[in-house]
């Protein structure tokens, strides 16, 4: 293991202080939605080049990969650089982009989530190799999109672009803990057919909408019943949308289609989720087969026209307590000063769905954010926490056993 002087990891950190800042302020000011994370890359890559990685690309699905280190032992420090929408740009009272700075928060979209893990990132590997912590390691950065499909990105990687590391950290808003969990997800939908007809006469229709309405009340009352965990929590069901297929405002619908959002926790399964919505289908449309449901499918081309197909299913993943990625972090947070806090999990999906839960590999996040102010008008982080994980990420490295 390598030594580490930690007064002068904080004193390379602190003379890159204001470089971090603006670097953190001009990725933001590019706008990244819709997985349109093209020219944010570039930007990302620029500073990479200037900060000395070996090797600087877009992958197929274009996302941003730099490689820093040669070692037999590989790390990826996985950040998303794309964000969700701005909604109403009446609701901002500054603008998105360019964000305000008041009482040592920046507030923008996407600080919180998640651009406000990438500079540190990318300085602290910088650092880390500078300082021999890195000896021993490849790292790579790992800039991608996530907010339309968690974990498409990362499960190209290792599949389609062959690079498949030992252990993995995400950028995801973790308050300055060390994350190592957190529930999966299933998406379905619930199609309803009928038949089309005049609303005048809507006595020869049938109409498709009423048919989901059972399945709709049902889903509203059946979070009691879904699994627990001790560590990860207890299964959540939402209805998050519907669509209608209609000839007109004045005409019977003749299909309905609503869409379930259902996290899941350890112990339950893709079919046993799936089949619990079924069994919300009256029986005499499941005889018929006019109401059906099934799991979300996606393959939806990235910006440069890569598809990836995958079924929208994340699986629950936690590493335990004593694992000695997260024992690393743990330590990590100890040497930088960072007050004692348990390890924790996240409320909502990140990128681990793939890293832990797919391909096994051990993961943990940790950044700067909180995200309770993820996808919000108030999406912000602590410029100082911003410049205090880069400590994190440069020593983490050095502290994995193995």
């Amino acid at each position: 293991m390598a030594q580490i002087d930690i007064s002068q990891v904080y004193a390379d950190v602190e003379a890159h202080r204001d470089d971090i800042i603006t670097f953190l302020r001009e990725i933001v000011a590019i706008p990244s939605m819709d997985s349109q994370i093209g020219e944010v890359g570039e930007r990302i890559q620029t500073e990479m080049k200037k900060l000395g990685f070996d090797d600087v690309w877009f992958d197929s699905m274009g996302n941003t990969v730099g490689r820093i280190g040669d070692g037999p032992r590989v790390i990826v420090y996985d950040s998303h650089i794309d964000t969700v929408g701005i909604g109403d740009p009446a609701e901002w009272e500054w603008d998105p982009f360019q964000g305000k700075i008041e009482d040592g928060i920046f507030y923008a979209r996407g600080t919180c989530d998640e651009k406000a893990s990438t500079p540190g990132m990318i300085y602290g590997l910088m650092i880390a190799k500078k300082l021999g912590l890195l000896d021993g390691w490849t790292a790579y950065y790992f800039g991608n999109m996530e907010e339309w499909c968690d974990g498409i990105a990362p499960h190209a990687f290792v599949e389609h672009e062959g690079i498949k590391p030992d252990f993995v950290v995400i950028g995801e808003p973790t308050r300055m803990q060390v994350y190592r969990g957190h529930k999966g997800r299933v998406e379905m939908k619930v199609v309803a057919k009928g038949r089309s007809a005049h609303a005048a006469s809507n006595h020869l229709g049938d109409n498709a909408i009423y048919k989901v309405l059972p399945v709709i009340e049902g889903v509203s009352g059946l979070e009691p019943q879904l699994g627990d965990h001790e560590f990860l929590g207890h299964g959540k069901i939402t209805v998050t949308d519907m669509a209608v297929q209609t000839p007109s405002i004045n005409a019977v619908p003749n299909e309905c289609t609503v869409f379930i959002d259902r996290r899941v926790t350890f112990g339950e399964t893709v079919d046993g989720v799936i089949e619990q919505v079924r069994q919300l289908i009256p029986t005499q449309n499941q005889e018929i087969g006019d109401v059906t449901v099934e799991m979300l499918y996606y393959d939806e081309p990235s910006y440069t026209g890569f598809v990836f197909p995958v079924d929208k299913y994340f699986p629950a993943w936690a590493l335990s307590e004593d694992h000695p990625l997260v024992a690393a972090g743990q330590q990590a947070r100890k040497l930088i000063g960072l007050p004692d806090a348990p390890s924790g999990k996240w409320n909502f999906s990140t990128n681990g769905i793939y890293w832990a839960g797919k391909a096994g590999i051990p993961s943990i996040g940790f950044a700067p954010g909180d995200e309770v102010t993820a996808h919000t008008v108030l999406d912000s982080v602590a410029l100082n926490d911003v410049v205090k994980a880069t400590e994190f990420y440069a020593i983490l490295p050095a502290l994995i056993e193995g």
